[in-house]
């Protein structure tokens, strides 16, 4: 059974930084993109970055900049530094494949940035 578990949001003030991982159980980090997704409240989800397994990186152009992506293919599990966090970026954060499969969403973790 496939598993992804998001850990590391908080509580943060504007400018602050925060770092997320995922930890990804099964198969499917060797073979997939892997990608962070936030859903703030009243919002859709959206994706925020996805990196590929030889490490090809896209990000939303909200975050370009300021999140970074990465992964450990040796240990499944994939990150998100995120640095000069601004209010917008509350939200509840996923890491799930790209594109997403519904059976794989986690819990999330989440993000709170005060002003």
């Amino acid at each position: 059974q496939v598993q992804l578990v998001e850990s590391g949001g908080g509580l943060v003030q504007a400018g602050g930084s925060l770092r997320l991982s995922c930890a990804a159980s099964g198969s499917i980090f060797r073979i997939n993109i892997m990608g962070w997704y936030r859903q703030a409240p009243g919002k859709q989800r959206e994706l925020v970055a996805r990196i590929t397994t030889g490490g090809s990186i896209t990000y939303a152009d909200s975050v370009k900049g300021r999140f970074t992506i990465s992964r450990d293919n040796a240990k499944n599990t994939v990150a998100l530094q995120m640095n000069s966090l601004k209010p917008e970026d509350t939200a509840i954060y996923y890491c799930n494949t790209w594109p997403a499969r519904d059976p794989y969403w986690g819990q999330g973790t989440q993000v709170t940035v005060s002003s």
